[in-house]
């Protein structure tokens, strides 16, 4: 049963770590990655990267273009629809110590991201801070164009909350939104594995063509395969196509550090499912392939969130907990049809024509799947959590492919090759 507080109406769907799970050891999931397979920069067209097919355990590659070829009739392709924001900001003290400030979440009152990305001067982040200890305190400024408009960006910290701080960003044009203000400002918050500065061509080609919705520190990376062409001919093979939100947050790079998974703690992500999409889930009649581990996450917990809110309509905030899904019955869970349906009565109720959620889901072997049945996907990390959602999928077939793909040229990570896994 779900946890709450009464005062806030928040409902926090909680679970005890399996034991089982939480005993797996990270380095039962670690592999010798060179430096020259990381890929540093984008291919010229996005739908040439290689692809590799994994199903029922036959490994087989192919180009991104002809992805179409080697999917099931009648799939359903739920695609990630955030946005990446140019979350880095670089000040520089009058003594010359660079601060980098790297814009996390909103905080305080506005939590919604997009009323947040819409808010004028001030707004309140929680951020990572670089070169923390050369900023003792005081008011940081700097001087940036947005548009034709010169503006004096400034930034106080607050406080700090464990590794993050809280800063204050004001701007001497108030009625400009945080939102234009960091699209000129800020970076591209590229990966740290890439070490290199981003260019002018990571604006375009670190965004996916699903993007719509500001919010990501990081890409969905399996959609940056996707061009506009590649959609058209899935469509016209009778693939369907669904689309949800989860903005990428910082902890997406972070390493698991714990000898095993049960001691690491998962960061939670904010995610929104409009009701086509959960419609489109209850309804569908073929197999849901997610477009990323984003999108996986997302669609796995909307199955969890449901089976809990059969039990109690009346929260406005749902929260879903890494450990949550491990240790049901799996002869007592409902079908996803019937947790979809929990969902669009739940909207009904509140009168809302979207599920908003953060999650901090874990996918990791033992993890029962409710509605995934593949997943097009990157090469992710050594000891990474996507790396354990992988295996979680495939099993230990994993190392083969990736044993595969490091044998045949394949490039890694965000900016590298495809995968497409069926189980």
């Amino acid at each position: 049963m779900p946890a709450h507080n009464s005062r806030s109406g928040f409902i926090i769907f909680a679970g005890d770590m399996n034991e089982t799970v939480g005993a797996i050891r990270i380095e039962a999931f670690d592999y010798p990655l060179p430096d020259e397979m990381i890929a540093k920069y984008p291919l010229p067209e996005r739908d040439q990267s290689k692809l590799l097919i994994s199903k029922r355990g036959t490994l087989t590659e192919d180009r991104f273009f002809r992805l179409g070829d080697h999917l099931p009739g009648k799939a359903l392709l739920v695609s990630n629809e955030t946005r990446v924001i140019h979350a880095r900001l670089l000040f520089q003290k009058p003594g010359g110590a660079l601060i980098e400030l790297f814009c996390l979440e909103p905080l305080g009152a506005i939590s919604d991201f997009q009323l947040a990305f819409s808010a004028p001067s001030p707004v309140h982040w929680q951020c990572l801070v670089g070169n923390s200890k050369r900023w003792k305190g005081g008011r940081l400024e700097s001087r940036v164009l947005v548009g034709e408009t010169p503006v004096v960006l400034a930034a106080e910290r607050i406080c700090n909350r464990g590794s993050y701080s809280e800063i204050a960003f004001s701007w001497s044009v108030p009625e400009i939104p945080f939102a234009q203000l960091l699209e000129s400002a800020g970076q591209v918050p590229l990966p740290p594995y890439l070490n290199r500065a981003p260019e002018a061509i990571d604006n375009t080609r670190y965004q996916t063509v699903f993007a719509k919705h500001d919010g990501s520190v990081a890409a969905p990376t399996a959609g940056l395969h996707f061009t506009g062409p590649v959609i058209e001919q899935l469509k016209a093979k009778g693939m369907h196509f669904a689309q949800v939100t989860l903005h990428v947050g910082a902890g997406t790079f972070r390493p698991v550090t714990s000898t095993h998974i049960g001691a690491h703690e998962m960061h939670a992500e904010h995610m929104v499912v409009g009701k086509q999409t959960i419609r489109q889930l209850m309804n569908h009649d073929g197999p849901v392939i997610a477009i990323g581990t984003t999108s996986m996450r997302t669609l796995e917990s909307l199955y969890w969130i449901g089976l809990m809110l059969e039990h109690n309509k009346a929260f406005r905030e749902l929260h879903l907990s890494q450990w949550f899904p491990y240790g049901h019955d799996p002869e007592h869970l409902q079908e996803t049809a019937t947790a979809m349906s929990h969902i669009l009565e739940y909207l009904d109720i509140h009168q809302l024509d979207q599920l908003s959620a953060s999650t901090a889901i874990m996918v990791a072997p033992g993890y029962p799947f409710r509605v995934v049945k593949g997943l097009i996907t990157n090469f992710h990390q050594p000891k990474s959590t996507l790396l354990l959602l992988v295996s979680a999928l495939i099993g230990d077939h994993w190392r083969e492919a990736y044993a595969y793909a490091l044998n045949n040229n394949f490039r890694f990570l965000s900016y590298g090759d495809s995968c497409l896994f069926m189980p």
